[in-house]
């Protein structure tokens, strides 16, 4: 069999195999319901404890602030609509981007079925957003402003400090972050950097896929979205996945301790394939930010007369993994929303790749798949 080359660490991450045996270990010998007052019971909620410590540690939060979901996806929906039902006595004007997750422009478009003004910031060219238009777009009834931290398809990095001092001086809006694709990447203190609301995921960390964790600083009131239950402090009802939770600590930890070294690895691999590409492949144009910013782990390409489409099912023939775009909507014919609010031409848009790495890809990889790439886009040249 061909080596496999993993590039779409985006839609998400092999779980490490140290995270890999807590997942069996917890399930075979830790099954308590967290919620049990027996011993099995307490050395569950034991384990969940320790994960919140070990989740919270990478963002500077207390532990006490720490409620897990399901995933990004619901940590997302909650931030949102929790805010939002909470304060709409307050106001009914939110404030967001173009290029958030699917997860989050979605429950914007519900709530704007419920009567609620939504203001989509545009971006530049390198999908960053002006913070000047988020001082226009801020009004004495904005309760919530929602800005994603990295972006998933082309790895932009907004300047949420600025971003904080804006929403925070200037309006009495509550602040939601999406760090689901810069948990464990990106640096970020949830108080230094006047975060309310941070979403995570676990999967996204090499972590099991079906958990995740969204961030209420303390004192800050959401409406739940499910009722039934008193777990999470009576906030997320139903009986925690502790098998999957006690994985997301122990990726959070591995995370945290080799963020440096990791962050540096994959910014040389990433500036490295897209040197190598813009060499090998003529026309070939970078989306988003130059390969020298924003994150270090994602890289958004287009070549000229290739179809995306069918460029990833050549490459996978070959054994390289890519994407071309969001994983919640890459199965669509219909160009990204993401790459539609930079302005890139069509051909642009039809042919864009996101390459996305993880903390498993190695130097070694680049010369391969960058060969994979190059043969691919000239036999598709040739036809």
């Amino acid at each position: 069999m061909q080596p496999v080359i993993y590039l779409d660490n985006s839609a998400t991450t092999p779980v490490l195999p140290e995270v890999a045996k807590v997942i069996q270990k917890t399930l075979v010998e830790n099954y308590g319901n967290p919620s049990s007052l027996h011993g099995l019971g307490i050395a569950a909620e034991k384990a969940l404890a320790h994960a919140r410590r070990q989740v919270a540690g990478l963002i500077g939060a207390r532990t006490d602030e720490i409620y897990f979901t399901s995933g990004g996806t619901e940590a997302n929906n909650w931030a949102i609509w929790g805010v939002s039902r909470a304060r709409q006595r307050q106001g009914r004007h939110i404030i967001t981007t173009s290029v958030e997750h699917p997860s989050l422009l979605a429950a914007c478009r519900r709530l704007e079925a419920e009567g609620f003004q939504v203001a989509y910031l545009p971006v530049d060219k390198r999908g960053i957003i002006s913070p000047a238009d988020l001082e226009s777009a801020l009004r004495d009834d904005t309760i919530l402003v929602s800005i994603m931290s990295v972006n998933n398809e082309t790895g932009a990095l907004q300047p949420l400090e600025e971003i904080a001092r804006l929403v925070h001086g200037k309006s009495r809006a509550v602040l939601h972050v999406d760090h689901v694709q810069g948990y464990g990447k990106i640096p970020l203190h949830c108080r230094k950097h006047g975060i309310d609301l941070l979403s995570l995921s676990a999967h996204k960390i090499h972590g099991p896929k079906g958990t995740g964790a969204l961030y209420i600083k303390e004192g800050l009131r959401l409406e739940p979205l499910l009722v039934g239950g008193e777990q999470e402090a009576g906030l997320r009802a139903g009986t925690e996945n502790t098998a999957g939770i006690v994985a997301f600590g122990l990726a959070a930890e591995l995370a945290a301790t080799y963020m440096k070294e990791r962050v540096a690895r994959l910014r040389a691999i990433k500036i490295e394939l897209a040197t190598k590409l813009l060499e090998a492949i003529p026309g070939t144009q970078i989306n988003g930010p130059p390969p020298e910013e924003g994150a270090p782990h994602i890289l958004n390409v287009s070549f000229p007369g290739v179809r995306a489409e069918v460029l990833v099912h050549m490459l996978e023939q070959r054994g390289i993994y890519v994407s071309t775009g969001s994983a919640c909507h890459s199965r669509r014919q219909e160009a990204s929303h993401v790459l539609k609010a930079l302005g890139l031409e069509r051909w642009r848009l039809e042919g864009a790749i996101r390459i996305s790495l993880g903390a498993l890809n190695r130097p070694e990889e680049v010369a391969p798949a960058v060969e994979a790439f190059k043969e691919c886009v000239h036999e598709l040249w040739s036809l």
